[in-house]
């Protein structure tokens, strides 16, 4: 019973801290969040961890990258949303950008808006898998 316990808490935490770290500007990202974090949270957690506010669209597509290499991604699905990123900056998809946002995403470091980070490698398995979803789903709130 404990392991199920911290598996959840795992789980919810990393949901919430990889949820924080995307824009909320899109509709019913809110609700999505709470679905996520199911019965066990609530909204006012996301405050409390100070992960709030947008990543950049350079960041997410250095996250899916990362993703999509270490196999915790469907690469046709995760490319087509990273190509759309990097147009967003003026990119081909043939090119990588050389800012801090993408390199750090590349090695599974998400970054907020504020500068806050969370690194990808700190979760496990299935765990990390599910994170890699919540970056890809929510990135698309940043085209």
């Amino acid at each position: 019973m404990k392991k199920k316990n911290h598996i959840a808490s795992s789980a919810l935490l990393c949901a919430l801290l990889v949820g924080a770290a995307f824009n909320a500007h899109a509709a019913g990202y809110g609700d999505a969040l709470k679905g996520a974090m199911g019965s066990a949270g609530d909204s006012a957690a996301l405050s409390s961890l100070g992960l709030s506010g947008s990543g950049t669209a350079t960041n997410a597509a250095g996250v899916i990258t990362y993703c999509m290499k270490n196999n915790y991604l469907n690469a046709d699905k995760a490319a087509a949303v990273k190509d759309q990123l990097l147009g967003k900056i003026g990119l081909g998809p043939k090119e990588e950008p050389k800012d801090e946002g993408y390199l750090s995403g590349l090695s599974g470091m998400v970054t907020g808006k504020d500068g806050k980070t969370f690194s990808l490698d700190k979760v496990k398995g299935s765990i990390k898998e599910k994170a890699c979803d919540f970056v890809l789903d929510n990135a698309k709130s940043l085209l």
